[in-house]
């Protein structure tokens, strides 16, 4: 039998950093984000011999062993053992021999949330090889549980949240790792304005994340007033880019998006860099009137804010810096996962 699952990246619009602890635990946080049609894949094919094969196809990396209840973190496709690890933990898994095969649509350290994402979809398929009784806020638990306690990474929560869930999210943060998911229901002319006029840049760079978001981390427990103030305002950010799609108030958003930009530059030391000014820079001169960083920032994707036919100036001046525009659509669904023969 073959479990395959599917869960989509994600971009996030505002209030970035703010689902990271220590903040979202002592002030709370706040974000806006939307999924997209790229996505994380993880298949569980059950094999006949007592061992158990885990693949990343993407990176073109692969690991065999004999069966066993736990595999060694050391370093290699990690994400993939730690999942399995938990799993056979807390549920136990019957001998049964199997691969596990993933691929994602974009690189790993590129902003779009594909660690977790890809977390998200290796529980997917084991929750349907297993027919486990978990819900979306369990799954989504479950992965921010793996990767940040198991496996000891630093960062967030908000990706494992909209992986699981999809769609356009208001999400909000407390402590005791509460998260509350509010789907917005936004005009579907609003979203397609909002597709049309977002350009999803690939820097052509990737970045270490835990460091940025361990730097951020350690502004807030040494109280770095400017750190915090940065991470409040972000947190204002998200509730100015709801009210702003929720009302179709677009021509707003570039500014929205440009305030944040600002703030997120004073949250740690290495979320920008000169690279990533020159591109800010070239397209809002080329008629974006605004952009950011996704993810913990210091490279990877960049999103910029192009109002009526800019996209296309915008996009030209882009070229120069030899990345790539990522076509992309808004996905309304999340975690999907199904059997086949």
């Amino acid at each position: 039998m073959l479990y395959r699952s599917k869960a989509p990246l994600r971009i996030g619009l505002a209030g970035g950093g703010t689902d990271v602890s220590p903040y979202c635990d002592e002030f709370g946080g706040a974000i806006l984000n939307a999924t997209i049609t790229l996505y994380a894949y993880a298949n569980i094919e059950t094999i006949t011999e007592d061992k158990i094969i885990i693949e990343a196809k993407d990176r073109d990396e692969l690991e065999e062993y004999d069966w066993a209840s736990t595999l060694p973190i050391n370093g290699k496709l990690d994400l993939l053992k730690g999942v399995y690890n938990r799993i056979q933990q807390d549920y136990g898994i019957s001998k049964q021999g199997f691969k596990l095969s993933t691929f994602v649509d974009a690189p790993a350290g590129s902003g779009l949330g594909t660690s977790s994402t890809l977390v998200v979809a290796i529980i997917g398929a084991f929750v349907e090889m297993l027919k486990l009784p978990l819900g979306d806020y369990d799954i989504a638990h479950y992965a921010y549980e793996i990767e940040r306690q198991d496996l000891q990474l630093a960062g967030g929560r908000q990706d494992q949240y909209a992986a699981t869930f999809g769609g356009v999210n208001f999400m909000e943060f407390y402590n005791n790792d509460t998260v509350i998911v509010n789907p917005l229901r936004i005009r579907q002319e609003y979203l397609n304005e909002l597709e049309n006029n977002l350009v999803l840049f690939f820097t052509a760079t990737s970045r270490e994340s835990a460091t940025i978001i361990k730097e951020q981390q350690l502004n807030v427990t040494q109280k770095n007033e400017g750190s915090i103030e940065a991470m409040h305002q972000l947190k204002e950010q998200a509730k100015m880019m709801k009210e702003a799609l929720l009302k179709g108030k677009l021509n707003s958003i570039g500014e929205i998006l440009n305030y944040g930009f600002e703030q997120k530059r004073k949250m740690a030391a290495n979320i920008s860099n000169s690279l990533i000014e020159d591109i800010y820079a070239k397209a809002k001169k080329a008629g974006a009137t605004g952009g950011k960083i996704s993810g913990a920032g210091g490279g990877g994707f960049m999103i910029f804010y192009c109002p009526q036919t800019t996209r296309y100036s915008v996009i030209k001046a882009l070229e120069q810096f030899g990345g790539l525009v990522k076509q992309y659509r808004f996905s309304n669904e999340g975690l999907t996962s199904w059997t086949t023969n």
